[in-house]
């Protein structure tokens, strides 16, 4: 029997778990999906805008804002009103009823989904996709996850061992719990070559815009190391959601007064990845805080460019320092300027990176990661309705 999931979120803002979840949707999944969002303004399902109609999706419940669960006692106390809010739409919803599996997809959900699921004889899935800590997660909603979500949780999907290692202790004895890459789009053993010769002439990073994910750092570390010389760019390519406009902003006024605004371009939302990574030379991930994941990483490396990235979090997982990418120290605008200025004038070792980058052992295209998925619900509905005979 096809199994019937209901897959929840609480945004339609294009974030990486929107993404991962939209391209699993377009993969052609072994289940019967159906995606229950929380209301958002003017009903647009925004990023699942272009997800067949095949596939029912409706919103329900109450707008969930991003970024509330990082705010003091008057932010907790709304997060806990709109997440009960929409556990009582979620439960009394036909949807919920017919389904076989609740899979929860970002920590919002979670929570809601987790008050929903309770006192229900539905197995419940949580997708971990940032690591299990306040920093990450904010106060409120880290209080949620560890003493709501993880304790109900019949199934945990992380996207690094490092996020999974960060919530094991939360999690029932024998919940099925793995490691999942999200959906990243990747084209395995679709990669362009790099130029073997010559130095840089394209820098690059693929992130959302915010304060987070490392552009002041890029910038600084670009002006210290190709400031000055008009044949380098550097490319941003990421909108910026979640309110976060006003950093963009400061962005473009700190590539002023660092003198390289001329040489940096703000793409916004890109849709052709590949052909944006085919161009650029270096590809970058300097996130302030560890990486659960490390989405951009994952596509850098299927595509075949010289990647630097920050040593910790989910990166660190997946390159080898000096043998398919360069690992830097995080936060570290000293050690990203020498990396860059290392490849610049490192034309083969930029190549040899480049290469072994897209031979990297455990990169999934949006199929496989949809198959590893299918494969994950069928187990965990095997494991709850074991569970109820014993």
């Amino acid at each position: 029997m096809t199994l019937r999931v209901l897959h929840l979120d609480h945004t339609t803002v294009g974030g990486g778990a929107e993404y991962a979840l939209f391209r699993m949707l377009l993969a052609e999944p072994g289940w019967w999906p159906y995606l229950l969002l929380a209301r958002s303004p003017g009903g647009s399902v925004g990023v699942y805008d272009a997800v067949p109609t095949r596939i029912p999706r409706r919103m329900s419940g109450v707008r969930q804002p991003a970024g509330a669960s990082s705010g003091g006692l008057r932010a907790a106390v709304s997060v806990g009103a709109r997440v009960v809010a929409q556990a009582i739409a979620t439960r009394c919803s036909r949807a919920f009823a017919t389904a076989d599996l609740i899979d929860a997809n970002t920590a919002r959900a979670a929570a809601y989904g987790a008050l929903a699921a309770r006192w229900s004889r539905k197995p419940f899935v949580v997708h971990l996709r940032d690591l299990v800590d306040p920093e990450a997660l904010g106060r409120s909603g880290h209080a949620l996850m560890v003493r709501v979500v993880l304790p109900r949780a019949d199934g945990a999907i992380a996207n690094s061992r490092a996020t999974l290692d960060s919530a094991r202790r939360y999690l029932r004895s024998g919940v099925i719990a793995e490691v999942i890459p999200s959906a990243s789009g990747l084209r395995v053993g679709g990669a362009s070559a790099v130029r073997s010769e010559g130095p840089v002439r394209h820098v690059g990073m693929l992130a959302r815009i915010d304060p987070w994910k490392g552009q002041h750092l890029l910038l600084a570390a670009f002006a210290r190391a190709f400031g000055g010389d008009g044949e380098v760019r550097l490319q941003f390519a990421g909108d910026a959601p979640f309110g976060h406009e006003e950093h963009l902003e400061e962005l473009r006024r700190t590539a002023e007064t660092l003198g390289v605004a001329e040489q940096v371009d703000f793409l916004g939302h890109v849709g052709d990845i590949d052909a944006l990574l085919a161009g650029w030379d270096v590809a970058v991930q300097a996130s302030t805080r560890p990486e659960p994941l490390g989405q951009n990483v994952l596509q850098y490396l299927a595509a075949g460019r010289a990647v630097i990235a920050a040593d910790e979090g989910g990166p660190a997982e997946w390159i080898t320092d000096g043998v398919n990418g360069l690992l830097v120290p995080p936060r570290d605008v000293d050690a990203l300027a020498s990396a860059l200025r290392r490849l610049d004038g490192d034309a083969v070792l930029r190549a040899r990176l480049a290469a072994s980058a897209a031979e990297t052992p455990g990169l999934l295209d949006d199929a496989a990661v949809t198959r590893a998925h299918q494969d994950f619900y069928e187990r965990v509905v095997r494991f709850v309705a074991e569970r109820r005979t014993r």
